[in-house]
């Protein structure tokens, strides 16, 4: 049965808002870094048997590129979702997912600097406003924050994983000829839980932090392990294989929300003024930059 491309992206962005809303509702269950580690290597267990013969043909092809493989498995696996977990402790997953949405304007920052990419008049006033929108979110509507520089920290280390999600997003645009997807995805995970290991075995030996294993977090655990990584990934692919990446893109904006409404009836959190008024210029913002 083939799915309509349309329902197929949506349905990853209502996967992708529940990674956010998940990863806020087991803050106090489980320490981030060790459901990172969890999540990946669940993946990789639920991958592995779809991904393995195209992997062991393309291998060459993987191997070629191996720098950009190991900065892919450090950006996209290893940090984005680590950082969000972490992040979440301290925000909401309403905040986190909004500063998701500021991925494009993070890849044509990138671009504009490291490839020399021209922007256009729409592009910068696309980021313009979207920036604007991202500091209305974190100083949570309070010009006396922004004078001051007092921001939640959790917003902050969001940031940070935007970014890195931005340099991820940026090599797989500019790999997309030379990568293989499956096999690029499979040996990224494995390589980016090898990587989380060491951290997760020093988050868990450090820290006072005891893991409730209830129906709750390990729920937790294969949610975001096989729905939110390879469902979504898989329906993701197929949507943009068939709409293409530029019409694609656009679906982005459904993550927030959807984070929001599940954030709201399931985990009781409050949706802010400032929220609405920031994540709209940010929205509006990704719209604006693809406009011709």
């Amino acid at each position: 049965m083939k799915f309509p491309p349309q329902l197929l992206l949506i349905l990853a962005t209502i996967l992708w808002g529940g990674n956010f809303v998940i990863g806020r509702a087991v803050a106090d269950d489980i320490p981030p870094i060790t459901l990172a580690f969890l999540r990946w290597c669940t993946a990789f267990i639920v991958f592995f048997p779809l991904a393995y013969r195209r992997t062991k043909r393309e291998w060459e092809s993987v191997k070629a590129h191996w720098p950009a493989v190991i900065i892919l498995a450090v950006t996209g696996v290893a940090s984005f979702n680590t950082l969000v977990y972490i992040g979440l402790h301290y925000t909401t997953s309403i905040n986190a997912s909004l500063m998701n949405s500021s991925t494009p304007i993070i890849i044509y920052i990138l671009s504009f600097i490291f490839l020399k990419e021209r922007l256009s008049k729409f592009q910068i006033l696309g980021t313009a406003l979207s920036l604007t929108g991202v500091l209305f979110i974190i100083s949570g509507g309070s010009f006396s924050s922004l004078a001051q520089f007092s921001f939640n920290q959790g917003d902050l280390i969001v940031l940070v994983a935007v970014f890195c999600w931005g340099v991820y997003s940026l090599l797989i645009k500019q790999y997309a000829g030379r990568l293989p997807g499956y096999s690029t995805f499979l040996v990224t995970i494995a390589l980016g839980a090898i990587m989380l290991l060491p951290f997760t075995v020093y988050e868990l030996i450090s820290s006072s932090f005891t893991i409730d294993w209830s129906l709750k977090t390990i729920s937790a655990i294969f949610y975001v392990g096989i729905f939110a990584s390879i469902v979504a990934f898989l329906s993701w692919n197929s949507g943009v294989v068939s709409l293409g990446a530029n019409k694609a893109s656009i679906y982005l904006n459904f993550i927030p929300l959807f984070a929001a409404i599940f954030a709201v009836i399931f985990i009781g959190e409050q949706l802010q003024i400032s929220q609405i008024i920031g994540g709209l210029a940010v929205i509006s913002g990704v719209l604006l930059t693809n406009k011709k």
